[in-house]
């Protein structure tokens, strides 16, 4: 056979296995179906009535235990057992496929506990899914990509959620699944904004948020942060609290950026009262409208009122305090110095 007759034959065979790659693609989903694993009891925990709502906002992923059993030990009132439901918007990319439920069935009270990986905006619609969601009395949402979890907005699973708070359940999660957990959401769809772009330009591309998905009782004009100290972002939520107080995201002409630290969690119950587990987590408050923040510019902030909450310590949503914080500032794009800790100002000098 000829070169130029070989070089045929060759490209013919070529076209013919990508034509039936193309046929067996087509029969294929295009994506991943919706992935249901249960642990635990087949059958769900029946009562009445529940004890919460109760919340925990978590500084990555994983799920913190101290935190986790104070949520499921107010929802059941302490005694019985209840059902969880944990969604994810992609699979865990190494070790179990149930990282969450596999801590949680550790717990004490826990009758069974769901994973739901939902790949797709159209999964906010399954109805196995959100038949799970309403029949559960706690809801986390994994780590992962929080603008997967946006897109979800407006779906049957919105309301699913917020049925099982307001029967007296939960919710929370951690990472991703904590910047959903607040009003204001970072929703990180255009990008993952550092401190220094977002102090550089409050408007940067990497800067965008969400809002009108979930409003939890006393924690509205709230957005927000994790990884809070391992990634340096206290810059970043300052310029999020700027740009929420500027642009009107939140009531009141104030906003409240709340970043908590890997391994740690703020447990928040039925009245507001939240208590910090495993690691510290800061409350940043900004009370008045930003000095410059315009697309394209730094941003200048002065006065930012700041609480460090380590283990143990507790932060009234409801009624926000007045006192014992101390204050940073941002000049032309670049903060002050010691953004994570400082003196707090008395509660006696705050006093009129």
């Amino acid at each position: 056979m000829s070169p130029h007759l070989r070089r045929r034959s060759a490209t013919a065979a070529t076209l013919a296995l990508l034509t039936l790659g193309a046929t067996l693609g087509s029969a294929a989903p295009a994506q991943a179906a919706a992935d249901r694993i249960r642990l635990g009891n087949a059958a769900d925990a029946d009562r009445a009535a529940w004890q919460g709502p109760a919340f925990t906002m978590n500084g990555d992923g994983s799920v913190v235990p101290g935190s986790m059993s104070r949520a499921i030990d107010t929802i059941r009132g302490n005694t019985g057992s209840l059902d969880v439901v944990v969604l994810a918007g992609s699979a865990p990319s190494s070790g179990s496929r149930t990282p969450e439920c596999d801590t949680v069935m550790r717990l004490t009270g826990v009758n069974s506990c769901t994973t739901w990986t939902l790949t797709r905006a159209a999964d906010g619609n399954n109805t196995q899914a959100n038949t799970d969601i309403r029949r559960a009395e706690f809801v986390y949402f994994a780590g992962g990509d929080q603008c997967r979890y946006v897109r979800w907005k407006g779906t049957a699973l919105e309301t699913s959620v917020e049925s099982v708070v307001a029967k007296g359940g939960g919710a929370g999660g951690g990472s991703a699944g904590h910047h959903v957990s607040s009003p204001v959401v970072y929703d990180a769809c255009g990008g993952s904004a550092t401190s220094a772009d977002a102090l550089a330009d409050p408007y940067d591309r990497s800067v965008t948020f969400t809002t009108g998905m979930f409003e939890w009782p006393h924690y509205a004009g709230v957005v927000n942060d994790s990884h809070f100290g391992a990634r340096d972002r206290m810059g970043r939520t300052m310029a999020f609290v700027a740009r929420a107080v500027k642009d009107g995201l939140t009531p009141g002409g104030r906003a409240w950026g709340v970043g908590v630290d890997e391994k740690g969690s703020l447990f928040i119950d039925r009245n507001g009262l939240a208590t910090q587990y495993g690691a510290n987590a800061w409350v940043v408050l900004g009370d008045h409208v930003p000095e410059r923040a315009v697309a394209g510019r730094p941003l200048t902030y002065s006065d930012y009122k700041i609480w460090r909450l380590t283990p143990g310590a507790t932060f009234d949503f409801a009624n926000r305090p007045t006192c014992g914080y101390y204050r940073r500032s941002v000049t032309n794009g670049v903060a002050q110095a010691n953004l994570y800790n400082g003196t707090p100002e008395s509660c006696a000098a705050s006093a009129p």
